[in-house]
């Protein structure tokens, strides 16, 4: 098929960009460049699950870059965002252009407190405690610049923002602590505007923003789609197609930027920013209504909140009323000439709207929302309220007016998409209307031989997981897996807590190094596990997802238990109650669909590469016994399944010996 009318072929264009980039053209990456191209021509949307290796990215790039029309690309992580800026669109761009007769220009736009600011770096960061402005960089030079982690930081950061031509906080490396960032950037409230701000001409903020406008290809960040797709003015420009890669974790990271959080201490520090700024009687009007409010948080009880207390209702309303009272008076004062209190005000105003209007929402406890108290060791308690579903809000804003292809390996749960789709807002597949859009689903499968790379191995003679934990038969379990493999583990835990007790009971008993996810930087973990083959990794969430490690470091990946939702989980036990009085099945529809998505991303740690092998193994035998463990099977790669400990035991003996004499050789 061609793109374009007398315009050269796809697969003319698809070979070479996979060329350019040191690829090899697979079926799956042909099929998903077609239905991509049929999407973007057609006004329709995609969704399309390419498994590992598939080479997914260069299968929305090309026919994306071909058809001409503005795109925008959002990602979920960082890795994925540098591999697209670093690597995929500089060579796809180069080898396009001659067929094209057009050279594609991309950039890269995130939200502005991904930037540094160089009016913060300059002038320095407006003090609630003092009227002027505190300089860090100045406090820091006077103490040497080496007598702190932060004063390190800071010096640094301004050495940086000499060199760097983005100021984008994601090029610095190494990092720097959140706290020493904060002192450099500001949020898109908090900023004076380009107009009235002395450094504006040399904004990195507005340099991103201006180049996007320009650019053919947009690459951003969940976040800031949620942000375009929730916040009444655009952040992103104008455009015709929209790509979400990674977009298993789309719903997520949406509800996590509709979310509002009302704590003691963020409202502690509004009334400390405007106090020295609004007059007496507003200024104590809102400190006394802060002050009732952290007395009731004090005593608060964690867990959903169906109705607000009556005392706690009054004080949100008090809270609410006199923060709108402290927003009037800084608005009085908001067109002011420039002075350095301006970026005073500017914080104060940014932190009170933030408090009026979470207090707002929470007062009005709306029956699409859930309110729930939380209680943090460090942090003490919190007030948050999340939308009961985002999929109304994300059919309304992402579907209309562009063609959207949504991508992962992990998209099919239980065998088809629709999970997935009604999360989106989208109907069954085929079952579209005037109010649901049309959309397709395409698995275009992997290049990985699964039933003869891997074994999923479900240990069903195990008791099933309570949740007081102290599973010792599972401890054995694993203890036999890790000395069968020869370490070579990654073992992915449904809490810290149970990855903390494995760790420290198999670290008496093994030989194998057992690293523990917290006790370094995770990057610093994953290098040395795949360094040093015998090493163990050990830990939870983020590792289910965000490891990447081929070859003979990880030929046994271990989930400890079906990752359930935990029961008291307030926003997802409203929302599995939510489709249940609807006439579905909540458990399927939420806990279940959430546990398939993550044992399906965690399986994919084991197959990397083509020349990998390796077991997964289920240690709870729920996996082989309940009626949904189909569905959660059918959810993970193809591997070939069995209940059988010893079989288990001599092929990962088999895969250990295979891999020391091949070290040997």
């Amino acid at each position: 098929m061609t793109v374009t009318s007398g315009g050269p072929a796809l697969t003319d264009l698809l070979h070479a960009a996979v060329t350019a980039v040191g690829g090899s053209e697979r079926p799956g990456q042909v099929a998903m460049a077609q239905a991509v191209a049929e999407a973007i021509e057609g006004g329709t949307h995609l969704l399309a699950q390419a498994g590992t290796g598939t080479g997914k990215s260069l299968g929305y790039l090309v026919p994306a870059l071909a058809g001409g029309d503005r795109v925008v690309v959002a990602t979920a992580t960082l890795a994925l965002q540098r591999q697209l800026v670093e690597r995929d669109l500089p060579r796809t761009v180069e080898a396009l252009r001659p067929l094209l007769r057009r050279r594609p220009e991309f950039a890269t736009l995130k939200g502005r407190a991904n930037y540094l600011c160089l009016h913060r770096l300059h002038e320095g960061v407006p003090q609630e405690e003092d009227q002027g402005l505190f300089d860090p960089f100045e406090a820091a030079e006077r103490s040497g610049g080496a007598s702190s982690k932060l004063g390190k930081d800071l010096l640094r950061l301004r050495d940086w923002a000499d060199e760097s031509e983005t100021g984008d906080r994601d090029e610095l490396t190494p990092g720097v602590s959140d706290r020493a960032w904060s002192q450099v950037s500001v949020s898109s409230r908090e900023c004076l505007g380009a107009s009235k701000c002395a450094y504006g001409a040399e904004c990195f903020a507005e340099a991103a923003r201006e180049r996007a406008k320009v650019a053919d290809v947009i690459v951003t960040n969940h976040a800031l789609l949620a942000i375009d797709a929730i916040e009444g003015a655009p952040v992103l420009p104008g455009h015709e197609v929209l790509i979400v890669d990674e977009a298993h974790e789309l719903v997520s990271r949406v509800t996590g930027v509709a979310t509002g959080e009302l704590n003691p201490g963020s409202v502690g520090r509004a009334v400390r920013r405007a106090a020295k700024i609004v007059d007496e009687k507003a200024a104590d009007e809102m400190l006394t209504a802060s002050e009732t409010f952290e007395r009731l948080m004090d005593v608060a009880e964690p867990g959903r909140l169906t109705e607000l207390p009556e005392d706690l209702g009054y004080a949100l309303v008090a809270l609410r009323d006199a923060a709108r009272t402290v927003i009037t008076a800084l608005g009085a004062t908001r067109d002011a000439a420039l002075s350095d209190e301006d970026a005073v005000r500017k914080q104060a105003l940014a932190s009170v709207e933030h408090v009026h209007e979470v207090a707002e929402r929470l007062v009005e406890s709306s029956e699409f929302d859930v309110i729930w108290c939380e209680r943090h060791e460090r942090y003490g308690a919190s007030l948050r309220v999340a939308p009961l579903s985002v999929s109304g809000l994300l059919r309304e804003k992402l579907f209309t007016e562009r063609s959207v292809v949504l991508t992962s390996a992990t998209l099919k749960l239980g065998g088809d998409f629709n999970g997935v789709g009604a999360s989106l807002g989208l109907a069954p597949e085929g079952a579209h209307g005037e109010e649901f859009p049309e959309w397709k689903g395409l698995d275009v499968g992997s290049p990985f031989d699964y039933p003869k790379q891997g074994i999923l191995y479900v240990a069903k003679h195990l008791a099933t997981p309570g949740r007081e934990g102290g599973r010792a038969d599972m401890l054995e379990e694993l203890a036999e897996l890790i000395e069968a493999a020869g370490g070579r583990t990654l073992g992915l835990f449904s809490s810290m807590r149970a990855a903390q007790a494995a760790a420290e009971e198999l670290r008496g008993r093994l030989e194998m190094p057992i690293l523990l996810q917290g006790e370094e930087t995770l990057g610093e973990l994953i290098r040395a596990f795949a360094e040093d083959e015998p090493t163990c990794l050990f830990g939870t969430l983020s590792l289910w997802q965000g490891v990447d490690v081929p070859g003979p470091s990880c030929q046994l990946v271990v989930m400890d238990r079906i990752p359930f939702p935990r029961p008291d989980d307030p926003l997802l036990s409203a929302r599995q109650k939510a489709v249940e009085e609807a006439g579905g099945n909540g458990f399927m529809a939420v806990a279940a669909t959430h546990a398939a998505l993550l044992m399906a991303q965690g399986a994919g740690r084991l197959v990397r590469a083509t020349g990998d092998r390796g077991v997964v193994a289920v240690l709870d035998p729920r996996l082989a016994k309940a009626r949904y463990g189909s569905f959660l099977r059918a959810s993970m790669p193809d591997f070939w399944t069995t209940t059988d400990r010893n079989q288990v035991r001599r092929s990962l003996a088999a895969i250990d010996a295979a891999a020391r004499n091949a070290a040997a050789s």
